[in-house]
C-alpha cells in the first residue's frame, strides 16, 4: 500500500453509538457520523456502547496491530467517574492490578497508573448520568495496557466503586483535547 494512501483518523466516539459501522440492533455505529469515511477504514480496537471517548479508525493494517499488541505496552487512559469518593489505598489496588473475572475465569489485571483527579472538562453526556443527591461522585484517571471486555468497569466495581460514566482521554500521544462527541479528526499516523 502506498503510504499516501494510509488515512487515520480520531473520533470522539459518544455514548450509545456501537465502535463498529455494521448495524446491531437501533444502536447508531460509525457509519452514522457526519463523515464519509473511505471504504477501506476501521476501528483500532472498540469502545462499549455505554462507554465514550476517543476511537481510532485506519486503513493501515501494520499500525492498527502494532497498535493492538499488548507486548508494545501502548497506554490508554481513560477518566472515570465512579460512585462514591475514590480513595486513595483503592487508587493504589487498582494500580497494583486487581483480581477482576472475565468469561467466567479470573484474571489479575497488569500494574497501571491510577490517579485521582478533579472533574474534567468534558462534554456533557447524552443521555446525562442519574444524579442522586445523597451519594457522592468522584473521578478519577486510570491508565492500562491492556484491554479486556469492561476491564476498567470490573476493576473499579473490585475496588468497591462502580463506574457511573467512562471517558477513553488518549491512546498513547494521541488525545481528545477540545473534541465533541460525535466530531472526526484527520490524524497523523505514527511510523
Amino acid at each position: 500500500m502506498n503510504t499516501s494512501t494510509k488515512k487515520y483518523y480520531a473520533i470522539y466516539k459518544p455514548f450509545g453509538m456501537l465502535s463498529q459501522f455494521s448495524r446491531e440492533g437501533d444502536h447508531p455505529t460509525l457509519a452514522d457520523l457526519d463523515f464519509d469515511f473511505p471504504k477501506d477504514v476501521y476501528p483500532v480496537g472498540r469502545l462499549d456502547a455505554d462507554s465514550e471517548g476517543l476511537l481510532l479508525l485506519t486503513n493501515d493494517n501494520f499500525f492498527k496491530t502494532r497498535l493492538l499488541d499488548p507486548k508494545q505496552r501502548h497506554f490508554r487512559t481513560y477518566y472515570v467517574q465512579v460512585e462514591g469518593e475514590i480513595t486513595d489505598q483503592a487508587c493504589a489496588q487498582l494500580a497494583a492490578g486487581v483480581n477482576i473475572s472475565i468469561n467466567g475465569k479470573k484474571h489479575q489485571t497488569l500494574p497501571a497508573r491510577a490517579v485521582r483527579m478533579e472533574e474534567p472538562h468534558l462534554p456533557e453526556r447524552n443521555p446525562p448520568i442519574r444524579f442522586r443527591k445523597n451519594i457522592l461522585t468522584s473521578w478519577l484517571s486510570l491508565s492500562l495496557h491492556e484491554g479486556k471486555n469492561r476491564q476498567v468497569r470490573r476493576m473499579t466495581a473490585a475496588v468497591g466503586y462502580p463506574t457511573l460514566r467512562l471517558v477513553r482521554w488518549s491512546i498513547d500521544d494521541w488525545e481528545l483535547g477540545s473534541m465533541q462527541p460525535g466530531e472526526v479528526r484527520e490524524v497523523k499516523g505514527q511510523g
